[in-house]
Order: structure tokens, then sequence, then C-alpha cells
């Protein structure tokens, strides 16, 4: 199966087309131009390099969320469009189940991997996952142990206390990168591993997910924010004032 996805939670995000159990071809995108200017442009070209055609490709994945507001949007659309036009089914795949499956890849069952993107604001989204006796990208692979949230580093290290004692513990995602101080104050022993791109583990999770029945129709996705967006978070504010 011919899966092209799609990673818009940053600003560079990435592009893959993946086969089956193989990423052939995943790229970062451009920092220096939004997604609106990039997209769909840098999906065309990744399936136009690989000598197919859109109509090749067999089913769309993008990241849900969380991330970018304005990014996510961008990206879901985007997929959405594509596999309208060709008749395709999409997956949506969580960005910090994909930054976690990425980040195992060197654990053994009973490792711990936390996934950690940036929020601003001096929050983290992230969630906290072990590590079981499954085949990378395979649904059965990771155990939440913690769901997605945001929050300060400091209060979400000291929740996780218990799961990362005396465990082999990884930390990935920009958000490790930020708050490795963090980190590393409260689990010495813990490591913090590079950011990778997203889009290969979101195809190759998205074409597991569909194997057992879990592609729909692209109108069906929705973003996952796990923040509320701030134009709401001000609506409401704005009601509550007038009622006041």
């Amino acid at each position: 199966m011919k899966a092209l996805a799609l990673d818009t939670t940053t600003r560079g995000g990435s592009v893959a087309l993946v086969d089956d159990d193989a990423i052939v071809d995943e790229r970062r995108g451009d920092e220096t131009r939004s997604h609106a200017e990039r997209l769909p442009g840098e999906l065309i070209a990744v399936v136009d390099a690989n000598h197919l055609a859109l109509a090749d490709v067999e089913l769309f994945a993008v990241a849900s969320g969380p991330g970018s507001f304005t990014g996510l949007r961008i990206g879901i659309a985007t997929i959405q469009g594509l596999a309208l036009v060709t008749g395709r089914q999409v997956v949506g795949i969580p960005a910090l189940e994909a930054l976690a499956h990425a980040g195992s890849r060197d654990l053994e069952p009973g490792g711990i991997v936390a996934a950690w993107m940036d929020a601003l604001r001096h929050d983290v989204f992230a969630a906290l996952y072990r590590v079981a006796p499954a085949p990378m990208y395979d649904a059965r692979r990771l155990e939440v142990l913690d769901a997605a949230s945001v929050g300060d580093p400091v209060p979400v290290l000291a929740r996780w206390r218990d799961h990362l004692s005396g465990a082999s513990a990884v930390f990935v995602g920009d958000g490790a990168s930020a708050y490795a101080d963090r980190i590393t104050d409260a689990h010495s022993a813990a490591r913090i591993i590079a950011t990778p791109l997203l889009a290969g583990a979101i195809g190759r999770l998205a074409i597991a997910q569909a194997r057992s029945g879990g592609a729909i129709h692209p109108e069906a996705i929705r973003p996952v924010y796990v923040r509320r967006p701030d134009a709401e978070v001000a609506k409401e504010r704005r009601n509550h004032g007038g009622h006041g």
C-alpha cells in the first residue's frame, strides 16, 4: 500500500512517501515559507520524484495534532483535498504518538518513551508511553501511561516521577530539546534524542491502521488541539464579560 504523509505540526514539518513497511522518501519542509505557500507543492514534488502520479497513492495520512493551530488546519485541509480528488481514504495520526514510535527505536520492552513538543508559553505538549514487545509502528508497541496534555515541564516531570524511576527512559521532540535542563535535573539518566522527521512515522502508522480498518472518509478527520485555540478562549472571555 502506497501512502502519502504530511506533518505540519511545526514550522518546517515534513512530507513522506511510504510503501507498505518502507519509507521510500522523506523530506523536511522549507521553514522559510509558510505551509500555505508550500502545500500541496511539497507533496506533489515527492510523488513526482518517485515517478508516480497522485492516482497511484492509495492512502493519505496527516498529523492530527497537537501543534500549531494554523499548521494543523492547513495540513488537514490539504490532505482532505487530495484524498477527495483521488477518491481515497485518510488516517489522522496524533503527533505525540508518531514521535514516541520514532523515539522508541532503540528501547527494549519495558523502556519508557516521553514525547514532548514545544507548546510555547513555557509549556510542552506531552505524553508518556511504555514499550511493549511488538514491532515498530505496530499499534500494540506503545502502552499509554499518561495521555496527551499540555503544561509546564516541571509539574509534568513530577507527575511522571514514579513511572520514570529506575526505568530506561528516552525523551524525544523539540520540547525535550528546549527543556533538556529540566529533564536532566529531574532524571539524570534520561536520554534526550534529536527530534526526528515525523511524516515517515505517520505514514507507517497510517498504513498499519488502515490494514485494521481504521481509514476514514476525508471529511471525517478532525484536529486534536489539546490546548484550546486562543480565538476560542478570547471569545469566551468576551461573552462572559458581556454577561457580567
